[in-house]
Parts: structure tokens; C-alpha cells; sequence
């Protein structure tokens, strides 16, 4: 939301303001669980050792509630700590778009999971693992510490505009209805009621939009990573991705190996062998060495046409030569779908992003004719804001997912090393959008 002033901006900013109180009393009650599993396990504990005798109802008591408290702290807490995250990635998100009041998250990357289960929970093999995570993580520290100071600062900040606006029509509405009795003052005129009903709905309406604002700095303040823990997060992410570079350059190598042993090489030795016997022949049996010189001139032919796929496969030269657009336009062109490509370049963009764009959108489309069962699909490309933005679209049956692969997730790993990013959007039943955004420069 922009600093609007009027009616326009000011009546949503009390709704939004509202929204943001359910989401905080929603926080209070997920942070209330781990709290009270505590206290209770500590009292408990307390109680338990400052018992004199042996075995009494009190002694029974704290251990039923140490118990209760360790139960809940294995089952729930988990659960809960994640739900919290979730409650502040969505208030980054709405501050961002109802407050203009951007705020960075660093989370750290979840652990592998090494033991692949449907169990959830506590029951998982690697609940020590992923406790681990969540409690070393600062984030969720940070998460938590908001969820307190949302508690103490957001009722006053978020239901004051409310209330003023609540008020203002309490002393209003007797000036045009007598099903509502007037307030009780001397003085109570219909004039007067109707001039404190108007005023308090605009000081409430004047200052909905500043304190949304101020509940956002709030939470600016305190979600907000430090310079430190950005940049910490920021090596952690490079690591990650120049080890899966590496690892995928690896592959694309072993591929490349594969396939010149596999195919050209193979009809390379071939066509040597033949045009040895050839040699052979020729005097002897000019017919036959003719026929092993036809024979050795078409696999010459198919090694060419294979070099040149897999020239094709690592760098095209229509990329090379006419752009990004007009690779993927060729690239359109020679699927078996019907595919648009909208959009235009100023200028080229380095040599290593379109590459990875290309091949990007080239994988994209493979799934497309694969899995989705689209008709067809359309391309954009556009530069905006000192980053490539690409849109693939289609309108087939939805529901991909790159946790369940389809290529997804190797594509991320692709953009991953130019600090790009994948966003999908594809709902059961269609259409899915998938967006590709890599920062870069023109050239």
C-alpha cells in the first residue's frame, strides 16, 4: 500500500490493519504452545525435586505434568515452529504489498532428508536432524521474538483506526436512525453528535495508513536480518550453488563423453574400417569396394549430423549468432507444439545467461509436450528492472511440482548459479505459468 492519503487508502488500511491483528493473534497462540509446554515441564521438574516424601498426590501431579509437558514439546513444537515461520513469511510478504515496507528473510537451508519417510513429526528418522535445524536457525528465533512484540504493539497500532471508526459511527448513526438511542451527555444534540461521529471516523481514517505503517517498521525491525546474517546466508548460498554447478558441469561432461564415444566415435572407427576395406578390394573387386565407399560416405554423413546435435546441445549457433530471442523462436519452431514467443530485447545479454535461458526454456518446453497435455504454449522475454524475466506458459492440466522432478528442480539448480530464480504457478486443472527471472546487464 502506498502512503495514499483519502478514502481510497485509508478505508483499506483499516481492514488490512484487522487482517494483520487476526495473523498476530494467531502467532500468540501457536507461541503460547511451546511456552506453556515449558513452564509446565519446568514447574513440574521444580516441584518434583523441592518434594519431601516419597510418593504422594503432588508427586504424581508434577510428574503427570512433567510428562505432558515433554510430550508436547516432542510432538507439537515442531509443528508449531514451522507454522510460526509461515506466519512471518506471510507478513513479510503483506507488508511488502500493503505497506510498501519491504522486509529480507534469511532462513537456513533445511537438511537433507537422509531417511526418506511419510512419517511426520516426531515419528520421522530425522527428527534430531531437522530440530537442529530449527533451533539453530536465528531466523526462527527472530520469528519468535516478533511474535511477542506483535502481541504487545499491535493491538494498540491495529485496532486503533477500528475502533475510532467504531466510535465515530456509535455517535452517528443516532442522527439518522432513532432505532439507535444517543450517547448520554448533556448537549446531545443531533448537530453535535454528528460532528463528533464525523470526526472520529477521520482522525481514525487519517491515521490507519500511518500506523499500518508503523506496525510494518515494527516488523521490519525486528524480522529483518542483520548486515551479518546476510551475508552469511549470502556465502552459504554461493557455496551451495557453486557446488551444484560444479556437480552439474560434471554431468554435462560425462553426457558429452557419452555421447561422442557412444555415436560420432563410433562411426568415425566404423567408417576407418570400411574405407580400410575398401582399400583392400578396390583392385581385386572394384564393385564391392564402390559399394563399401557409399557405405562409409553415409556414415560420414550421420557422424556429421550427430556432431552437430550435440554442437546444438552445447552451446546452438543460432544463439551464438542471432540472440536469445531468435534462438527460442528456432527453438518454437522445431517442437511438436504450438508455441508463441512474444517480447523483445534491447540488447544481448552475456554469453553465460542466454545459454542458461535457452536451455532453461528448451527444458521447459520438453515438459510442456511430456507431461502437461497442452495444445500450446506461449514465451515471453522481457529485461525490466536490471533483470531477464522469462514466461512460460501453457494451458494444460497443471500440477507440476519441482519437488516431484519433472525437471523443475534441475532448471533451479541451472539459474541457481546466476542468482536466479524459479517461480510456478501451476493449479490442478491449469494453466501453469512458470517464471524465470536471472539478473544481468545488456550489452
Amino acid at each position: 500500500m502506498s502512503a495514499r492519503s483519502g478514502i481510497g487508502g485509508s478505508v483499506p488500511a483499516v481492514v488490512r490493519g484487522l487482517a494483520f491483528f487476526g495473523l498476530m493473534l494467531a502467532g500468540l497462540v501457536l507461541l503460547i504452545i511451546p511456552a506453556g509446554a515449558l513452564v509446565l515441564t519446568v514447574l513440574g521438574v521444580g516441584q518434583l525435586i523441592q518434594s519431601p516424601g516419597p510418593v504422594q498426590m503432588d508427586t504424581e501431579r508434577d510428574v503427570i505434568a512433567i510428562v505432558i509437558g515433554l510430550v508436547a514439546i516432542r510432538f507439537l513444537v515442531p509443528g508449531v515452529l514451522l507454522a510460526i515461520r509461515r506466519l512471518a513469511v506471510l507478513t513479510r510478504r503483506l507488508a511488502g504489498q500493503w505497506c510498501g515496507v519491504p522486509i529480507a528473510a534469511a532462513y537456513r537451508q533445511p537438511p537433507p532428508a537422509t531417511h526418506p519417510s511419510r512419517l511426520a513429526g516426531a515419528m520421522r528418522p530425522d527428527y534430531q536432524q531437522r530440530m537442529g535445524w530449527l533451533l539453530g536457525d536465528p531466523g526462527t528465533w527472530r520469528d519468535m521474538l516478533w511474535m511477542v512484540v506483535s502481541a504487545c504493539a499491535g493491538p494498540v497500532l491495529l485496532l486503533a483506526p477500528a475502533t475510532l471508526v467504531t466510535v465515530g459511527v456509535y455517535f452517528l448513526l443516532p442522527t439518522f436512525t432513532r432505532a439507535v438511542p444517543p450517547a448520554a451527555f448533556p448537549g446531545n444534540t443531533k448537530p453535535v453528535l454528528f460532528i463528533i461521529g464525523v470526526a472520529f471516523m477521520a482522525v481514525g481514517l487519517w491515521a490507519a495508513p500511518l500506523l499500518l505503517r508503523g506496525y510494518a517498521g515494527f516488523a521490519k525491525l525486528i524480522l529483518e536480518p542483520s548486515e551479518q546474517a546476510k551475508l552469511e546466508m549470502r556465502v552459504m548460498h554461493l557455496a551451495r550453488t557453486r557446488e551444484e554447478t560444479l556437480d552439474t558441469g560434471a554431468a554435462e561432461l560425462r553426457r558429452i563423453e557419452r555421447d561422442l564415444h557412444d555415436g560420432a566415435q563410433a562411426r568415425l572407427v566404423a567408417m576407418g574400417l570400411t574405407l580400410d576395406a575398401a582399400g583392400r578390394l578396390i583392385d581385386t573387386d572394384p564393385k564391392a569396394a564402390r559399394a563399401l565407399l557409399y557405405e562409409a560416405r553415409d556414415a560420414s554423413a550421420k557422424a556429421l549430423a550427430e556432431l552437430r546435435d550435440l554442437v546444438r546441445g552445447i552451446h546452438p549457433p543460432v544463439l551464438a549468432d542471432r540472440g536469445l530471442v531468435d534462438a527460442i523462436r528456432a527453438l518454437a519452431l522445431d517442437g511438436p507444439l504450438r508455441v508463441r514467443v512474444t517480447g523483445e530485447l534491447p540488447g544481448r545479454a552475456p554469453a553465460p545467461v542466454e545459454s542458461a535461458a535457452y536451455f532453461a526454456v528448451n527444458e521447459l518446453l520438453a515438459n510442456v509436450a511430456k507431461h502437461a497435455g497442452a495444445s500450446g504454449a506461449e514465451v515471453d522475454l522481457r529485461h525490466w528492472e536490471g533483470a531477464l524475466r522469462i514466461s512460460v506458459a501453457d494451458d494444460g492440466a497443471g500440477g507440476a511440482n519441482p519437488a516431484r522432478g519433472t525437471g523443475l528442480r534441475g532448471i533451479e539448480r541451472r539459474l541457481a548459479a546466476f542468482d536466479g530464480v524459479l517461480a510456478v504457478s501451476s493449479p490442478a486443472g491449469g494453466p501453469t505459468v512458470i517464471t524465470m527471472e536471472l539478473p544481468c546487464a545488456l550489452l
